[in-house]
C-alpha cells in the first residue's frame, strides 16, 4: 500500500524509517526485554533515551546550556496555565493577541493574575500581526506573551515583539523544529510535539 502523505496541522508525518525501527523494537528494545511503553522512567536504559533526546534537541535548536529542556506530558493547552503558574510573580502578565490559542493562554492567565491585552488582532478576525514595536506593557509585567505561528489564520511573526527588557515566552507548536530559531531571545519556549515532530505523548 502506498504511504499517504499528510499536510494538515498535525499531527505530523513520521519517516518510514522512524517507524519501521519503532516495530522493530516493540517488543525489545534494544535487547532490554521490553518496550519503552513498559520500562519504568527511572531505569538506566530510558535514562539514557531521555539524555541523548535533551542532547539532541539541545544541538537541533543550538539552545545554550543556560537553558533548561524540560520534557512534559498535557500538550500545549497545559502551558497555558503552568506558564502564569510558575512565572507571574508579581501576578501581571502581557499578552499579545493573534488568534485562538493566544485567547485561550490569555484568559487561563486571568486565574492566576492580572493579564493584560497590549495588542491584537481580534478586530480583523486575526488576520494580521499587530505593530509590536512600541508595545505598552506595564513596568511590573513577569512576560510578554506570544503565538508565534498561528495555522487557522495564516499570519507568523516576522519580528519578534519588543518586549522592554521583559522576557519573551513563546507557543511555538505550529513552527517547532521546522526553522531555526534564536532561543537566546526567548525566556521560554514551548511547544505541542504532534504537530511538527511526532506523535502526541513523546
Amino acid at each position: 500500500m502506498a504511504r499517504v502523505y499528510n499536510f494538515s496541522a498535525g499531527p505530523a508525518v513520521l519517516p518510514e524509517e522512524v517507524l519501521r525501527e519503532a516495530a522493530d523494537e516493540m517488543l525489545d528494545y534494544q535487547g532490554s526485554g521490553q518496550s519503552v511503553m513498559e520500562m519504568s522512567h527511572r531505569s538506566k536504559v530510558y535514562d539514557n533515551i531521555i539524555k541523548e533526546a535533551e542532547k539532541d534537541l539541545r544541538e537541533l535548536m543550538n539552545i545554550p546550556d543556560n537553558y533548561k529542556v524540560l520534557f512534559l506530558q498535557g500538550g500545549a493547552s497545559q502551558f497555558f496555565a503552568e506558564v502564569p503558574m510558575n512565572l507571574m510573580k508579581n501576578k501581571k502578565a502581557a499578552y499579545i493577541i493573534t488568534g485562538q490559542w493566544a485567547k485561550k493562554a490569555f484568559n487561563e492567565a486571568k486565574i492566576y493574575g492580572e493579564a493584560v491585552a497590549v495588542a491584537s488582532s481580534e478586530d480583523k478576525t486575526y488576520s494580521y500581526i499587530p505593530d509590536c514595536s512600541d508595545l505598552d506593557i506595564p513596568e511590573d509585567a513577569d512576560y510578554v506573551y506570544i503565538c508565534e505561528n498561528n495555522t487557522i489564520y495564516g499570519t507568523k511573526y516576522k519580528t519578534l515583539p519588543n518586549t522592554k527588557g521583559h522576557i519573551l515566552v513563546s507557543d511555538v507548536s505550529s513552527c517547532f523544529l521546522s526553522e531555526p530559531i534564536d532561543v537566546t531571545k526567548y525566556g521560554v519556549v514551548y511547544g505541542g510535539v504532534q504537530k511538527n515532530i511526532g506523535p502526541a505523548g513523546v
